[in-house]
């Protein structure tokens, strides 16, 4: 079996790795995929390519994929499913684990989710949508602080705002609607809610969803959560703050009821659903949804993921009744990020004592420069650590951090911390 990952990141690094640990013994293609995924093959004996074709190169993957022989295809990034590869390779009679561009607005517009919520009653923050800089203030002052200010579309994890003064709401409605620091585009304007904030992904073909174990990710920068927002400093499952029952009814009020409302919408939803949801003293609520893995949840997610990734997709495209299993190990990733980050940042820093971590390593912006590995990103690459608790699957995480010899990188040394 032969199967392309769509995408250069952390992200599609856990999903090779993990899709090459299954029995079916797939081929693994990755376009462009990054040098630090060869590790794969040292790792689980799967054959892995990298492909140089960008993962927005629609027609140019399309054509890839046929002309080897691609049995099914997964996709990592927003930007792949926003160009509607899905739709694209369902025509050209190739099998893609993705939602089309359609059901992709339930990440790509926060207001489209916004409005699909209210609809269908999931449960959510109330919210209001401005497009004008002079509307959105007057309804600030109106509102006060801490209030949530969203851009209306894909900034790479980075177009939230949680504005705990009014100073702070002001300068992120000036910069979305008057710098169009993303791009033009509107606003959405959120009240601010209360508890602790976990991530569910679920495998998800029409009606049917299958939920993964939950897990909780770091967005600030720096610790005690202060700083910008990144792309995820770090992340762990399972969450211990969230009780089993929570995830139950968040699978039962929300996920569920949000996969039947897409194909109520003639949206219907294929690939993987991520609802970042937060347990409120009212029960779980909606913060966002994308529409692919997160990153860098899935990089927990899929080690503890004890069923064959690979059979599970399949078995979902053929709409059979299946489950996940999971491993009862917890697992805890840290970040490594180029100083600077996620503002500009030093590119090519030498990373060769990654050699010598025994953890788990998922590279996340690397590139090759004379044979060996150098950073290529803000976000460099994760150290995952396992245990028996999610204490010490922190210790093992940043024991391995702790042999990387990198004084240009920095990262968080508090992961995990709500539940510790």
């Amino acid at each position: 079996m032969k199967v392309l990952i769509i995408g250069r990141g952390g992200r599609e690094h856990a999903i090779a790795w993990k899709i090459a640990q299954s029995p079916l013994k797939p081929e693994i293609f990755i376009a462009p995929g990054n040098p630090g995924m060869k590790s794969i093959t040292r790792e689980t004996g799967a054959t892995v390519n990298l492909v140089a074709t960008d993962e927005t190169d629609t027609a140019g993957l399309c054509c890839f994929a046929k002309e080897n022989g691609v049995d099914l295809t997964v996709v990592g990034p927003e930007a792949a499913l926003t160009n509607d590869i899905a739709t694209v390779f369902a025509a050209a009679g190739l099998r893609i684990f993705a939602p089309t561009a359609a059901a992709a607005m339930i990440e790509s517009s926060k207001q489209f989710a916004k409005d699909l919520m209210l609809k269908y009653n999931i449960p959510t923050a109330q919210y209001k949508t401005f497009g004008d800089y002079e509307a959105a203030k007057e309804y600030l002052d109106g509102k006060g602080a801490p209030i949530v200010i969203k851009y209306d579309g894909l900034a790479a994890g980075k177009g939230v705002v949680v504005a705990m003064t009014l100073e702070e709401a002001d300068n992120a409605l000036r910069e979305m609607l008057l710098e169009r620091k993303f791009g033009d585009g509107k606003v959405v304007m959120e009240e601010f809610l209360e508890g602790p904030e976990f991530s569910l992904l679920a495998l998800v073909n029409g009606s049917q969803v299958v939920p993964l174990a939950i897990s909780q990710d770091h967005k600030r920068a720096y610790d005690g959560d202060k700083g910008p927002n990144t792309g995820g400093m770090g992340a762990y499952s399972p969450v211990p703050v969230i009780p089993h029952e929570a995830v139950d009814t968040a699978l039962e009020i929300i996920m569920k009821p949000v996969a039947e409302a897409m194909i109520a919408e003639n949206r219907p939803f294929c690939g993987v659903l991520y609802g970042g949801l937060m347990l409120t003293s009212e029960g779980p609520k909606v913060i966002e949804f994308n529409a692919r893995f997160g990153d860098p949840e899935t990089e927990v997610v899929l080690p503890k993921l004890k069923s064959d990734l690979l059979q599970l997709i399949l078995d979902i495209l053929d709409n059979k009744d299946v489950s996940a299993e999971f491993h009862e190990e917890c697992y805890l990733g840290v970040v490594l990020a180029a100083e600077g980050y996620p503002g500009s940042y030093e590119k090519n820093i030498p990373l060769e004592s990654v050699g010598e971590v025994s953890q788990q390593i998922f590279y996340m912006g690397v590139k090759e420069d004379g044979g060996r590995l150098v950073s290529n990103g803000g976000r460099v690459l994760i150290v995952v650590g396992k245990g028996r608790t999610i204490a010490d699957a922190r210790s093992d995480a940043y024991e391995g951090v702790s042999l990387i010899d990198g004084p240009r990188l920095f990262h968080r040394k508090d992961i995990g911390w709500q539940a510790l």
